[in-house]
């Protein structure tokens, strides 16, 4: 019987066999970049969404209270430390105080004060009582004293800080918000509406006047007015194809339309405020058929925020779940079925 014969140790060995198998190919550096590059921007989208929201909140926030404070708060600050200046002596002006003022006075007080200081330096005093004469003069000036006085105080004013912010400012603020509560408590008495009705007769005899205030007034009354009938009313949410068929839009129904409008439509017609993103505080007023109108199971804040959002923050009632709908077959699916 003839045995196999025995294998050739030097003979090179099958890949498949041996203890382990070859290493795979390293990815190319190209591919390592592009996964780098992939990886980079979706953080980066993850945390713009994340920091951006909070960003332009703190941005509109510091943005109004800047609005306000410039335009209602710095006026009523600067009467309020007028008024200081003119009851009361407190704070004491300092000497840079005065001769701060001494720069900014009339040439005449200017020429005063270096004839008393010339005649004060052929005297024999000593740099004290020269300076303590100077004081003196300036204080007898009554244009100078006031506004060394009103320097002490915006100083005084300015001192108060917290974090570097100047606390005194928001008196303002708080005193423009007591003054419109008073108004409107003393608009609500009858004495209180009966100033009120003459004022507005007699701005309306003024010829430019009247026909600005007319127009301003009847936005304000359609947005804050006491009327429920003149106050801006959002009865319901609606969708509407708007700019064109085919292009849905969420709207606000603010009430029903012109009568000439009607009659032309040929049936009932409602005026819809389409809200504009993300300032929803601005927008389009449209008038459309009811027909062409579809309503939307939404409270006004969830259509609100839908604009302030550009529709990304959906109602909850609303958002697509998977499954919700089978376009194959073109029929949604009843959950509740």
């Amino acid at each position: 019987m003839s045995t196999p014969p025995e294998k050739n140790s030097s003979a090179p060995q099958s890949p498949l066999e041996g203890s382990s198998p070859a290493p795979l190919p390293a990815a190319p550096a190209a591919s390592r970049s592009v996964t780098r590059h992939f990886r980079f921007r979706t953080f980066f989208a993850r945390g713009l969404a994340i920091v951006l929201p909070t960003a332009l909140t703190i941005y509109l926030l510091l943005f109004a209270y800047n609005f306000l404070a410039r335009n209602i708060a710095d006026p009523i600050n600067a009467g309020i430390r007028e008024v200081i200046v003119v009851t009361s002596p407190w704070p004491v002006p300092n000497r840079e105080d005065y001769f701060t003022t001494l720069k900014d006075a009339s040439q005449t007080l200017n020429d005063q004060y270096e004839s008393q200081r010339a005649a004060w330096n052929g005297e024999n005093l000593t740099n004290d009582q020269r300076t303590e004469k100077q004081l003196q003069w300036l204080q007898s000036q009554p244009e100078l004293d006031v506004a060394a006085h009103r320097l002490a105080v915006e100083r005084w004013w300015s001192s108060i800080r917290i974090f570097g912010w100047q606390v005194l400012d928001l008196i303002g603020l708080v005193v423009a918000i007591v003054l419109v509560y008073f108004i409107g408590l003393l608009l609500g008495n009858y004495i209180g509406r009966s100033l009120y009705a003459r004022g507005e007769r007699l701005i309306h005899r003024l010829p430019l006047v009247r026909n600005v205030y007319s127009s301003v007034k009847q936005v304000t009354d359609f947005f804050f007015g006491d009327n429920s009938k003149e106050r801006l009313q959002f009865s319901r949410v609606v969708a509407v194809q708007y700019p064109r068929k085919g292009i849905w839009s969420v709207g606000l129904v603010t009430g029903d339309t012109m009568r000439r409008i009607e009659q032309e439509a040929g049936g009932p017609c409602l005026t819809v405020f389409i809200p504009s993103s993300p300032t929803p505080f601005t927008g389009y007023v449209i008038t459309v058929p009811r027909t062409d109108t579809m309503d939307l199971p939404i409270s006004i804040e969830d259509a609100i925020k839908f604009a302030v959002s550009g529709g990304v923050v959906v109602p909850a009632s609303q958002q697509i779940r998977p499954g919700d709908f089978n376009w194959e077959s073109e029929k949604p699916v009843d959950k509740q079925a």
